[in-house]
């Protein structure tokens, strides 16, 4: 470990709540749209909606709000009203206005790292919420850099390493996606820790064990600092 030069954190459900509120969004989603079609039903077709419109919207609320009006349009069949597509445009405005939750730990851990290690933020989403988030946490000023990525694909992070100018074994990534925030860094040679959060988006998902030497997985955030005691 003495060779990491920066240290990388996910923002959402790594940092902060976030996947309780989309949650809870969607159930109020599934209860507007329930009188057609049963609440499986409704999560499973706008699941399906939202992932063929990653391409287009990316990640985040404002792709979130588009994806809900358009699965309303398909499961009412063209039918529903003015006042519910009213309804599901203010459930992407409250989203935006939840609290900002810091997770246990998470401020322990960057005052214990900072000054010693350049800290990053690498997540996905929208731009404009994500440093609104970091403002309103009062965790901006920990960090070095902040980088909001369309994507989080080997693509994504040799690029952001690149920007930084250090070597992919000189890179440490913390997050609570196997998926988007181990595996794709330890396929280009850096190193990773898995934070989980009790509730995963089912994009984020895996169906199998991550084994590699530059992998950790702890329950708690503040526990990464024993990686770096010596």
């Amino acid at each position: 470990m003495k060779n990491i030069k920066v240290i990388a954190f996910d923002a959402d459900d790594t940092l902060f709540v976030n996947e309780t509120y989309f949650a809870e969004t969607e159930e109020k989603f599934c209860s507007l749209m329930s009188d057609y079609l049963s609440h499986q039903g409704i999560s499973k077709e706008l699941f399906k909606i939202q992932i063929a419109n990653l391409k287009l919207y990316g990640y985040g609320i404002k792709g979130y709000v588009l994806s809900m009006i358009e699965a309303a349009m398909k499961i009412s069949n063209n039918t529903i009203s003015i006042e519910a597509i009213e309804r599901i445009i203010q459930y992407g405005k409250e989203l935006t206005e939840r609290p900002i939750v810091l997770l246990d730990g998470v401020e322990e851990t960057l005052k214990a790292l900072h000054g010693k290690y350049k800290l990053v933020v690498a997540t996905k989403g929208d731009l404009l919420d994500q440093r609104r988030k970091l403002h309103n946490s009062g965790l901006g000023k920990y960090f070095h850099h902040i980088e909001v990525m369309s994507d989080k694909q080997e693509i994504d992070y040799t690029d952001l390493i690149k920007r930084l100018e250090i070597e992919p074994s000189d890179f440490f990534m913390i997050g609570n996606s196997l998926k988007s925030d181990v595996l794709p860094v330890l396929a280009i040679g850096g190193h990773a820790v898995h934070i989980p959060f009790h509730t995963t988006w089912e994009h984020e998902k895996i169906n199998h064990k991550v084994e590699h030497e530059n992998f950790r997985s702890y329950d708690k955030i503040i526990d990464v600092l024993t990686r770096f005691e010596n």
